[in-house]
């Protein structure tokens, strides 16, 4: 996709991009998910993978919460030779676009990043597509790293569909880790990069605006960054 047809204060811009989709659908509704029953036990720096649509959004959410010491955006499910930004988005491969975050579980928990990923960041009745972009590549998926983050995940999952927050099903997949591999270096940091961008300002922006009125005790005005 080389251009994005945004709409912005009713007015429909052309933008030229090299990333994510035009706008087809409303934007992912905010849901104030629950506190996670099951508490996540872990210490010492971790690793947290997410698919939940179009990666900018993503990286800019988890880049906005304290304790997070970085979010990288990048692919998951494929071979190395197709992690490649044309392949990936043409819906030929395996991959997700992702975010790899590291983070300090003394911080911020794992059960709290999945909290902030359901409420602010993805729909999870969502079927291969998230906000305007459609696609399996763009499917919300829980990539757990350990065997703690598997059961704290499943149980978190069983906790919103008992819950019934959403009219529809839960259709977030729980992925076996497989090899990580990083976007193209234009991806990294994207809406730091490009704040007034089309796409940022239409779906991305909203998601860290929800962020800090939702959650303003793990909430950082700056991008985390060692």
């Amino acid at each position: 996709m080389t251009r994005l047809s945004a709409t912005l204060a009713g007015a429909v811009l052309l933008l030229a991009v090299s990333g994510c989709q035009q706008p087809a659908i409303a934007a992912e509704s905010v849901v104030n998910a629950p506190q996670a029953k099951r508490i996540a036990r872990e210490s010492g720096l971790k690793t947290a993978i997410f698919a939940g649509g179009c990666f900018w959004g993503v990286e800019a959410v988890f880049s906005h919460v304290k304790g997070v010491k970085s979010a990288v955006s990048g692919y998951h499910g494929g071979t190395e030779r197709q992690a490649d930004y044309k392949l990936v988005s043409s819906g030929v491969t395996d991959h997700a676009e992702v975010v790899k975050i590291t983070y300090d579980p003394k911080v911020i928990r794992y059960d709290q990043l999945l909290r902030i990923l359901f409420s602010v960041v993805a729909d999870p009745t969502q079927l291969n597509r998230q906000g305007p972009d459609t696609g399996a590549q763009y499917r919300m998926a829980i990539v757990p790293m350990s065997a703690e983050q598997n059961t704290v995940a499943k149980a978190y999952i069983a906790q919103l569909k008992a819950a019934k927050l959403w009219s529809k099903p839960i259709v977030t997949r729980i992925e076996r880790a497989q090899a990580f591999y990083p976007a193209e270096t234009y991806h990294q940091d994207f809406m730091l990069k490009n704040p007034r961008h089309g796409y940022i300002v239409r779906w991305d922006a909203p998601k860290v605006k929800a962020l800090k009125a939702m959650y303003p005790g793990v909430y950082s005005a700056s991008f985390q960054r060692d």
